[in-house]
């Protein structure tokens, strides 16, 4: 994840959730004049994590790759990620999620398969 504060977003931010200098908190980011993007950023010990929302659908493609590219540099690889129905969690029906996590790389399938 890209080093805090972050300049481009920080005049975004509504509330700190962490430490003070923690990339933790929630922000109202717009996304092409259209619309705000709800986001919350969090980097605990094992993960990095944004989520998004929108008040009427889910987040599509295109805001998720604009937010992939203010949180997290070019060469690093985040996932969505879709747990076992067992360990399925939805507290918002129109929240998507960017995930990192801090102690493995991400492995990637071959370049002729993307």
């Amino acid at each position: 994840m890209r080093p805090a504060p972050w300049f481009t977003i920080e005049k975004f931010r509504m509330s700190n959730m962490g430490p003070v200098g923690s990339r933790y908190g929630a922000f109202r980011i717009p996304y092409e004049h259209k619309h705000l993007l709800h986001v919350i950023v969090s980097d605990g010990p094992l993960w990095e994590h944004v989520s998004a929302t929108l008040p009427n659908r889910c987040p599509n493609w295109n805001e998720m790759c604009f937010l992939k590219d203010l949180f997290w540099n070019d060469e690093e690889a985040v996932m969505q990620l879709h747990p076992p129905k067992s360990q399925y969690v939805n507290h918002h029906p129109h929240c998507l999620h960017l995930w990192r996590p801090l102690e493995e790389v991400i492995p990637l399938p071959p370049l002729m398969f993307v």
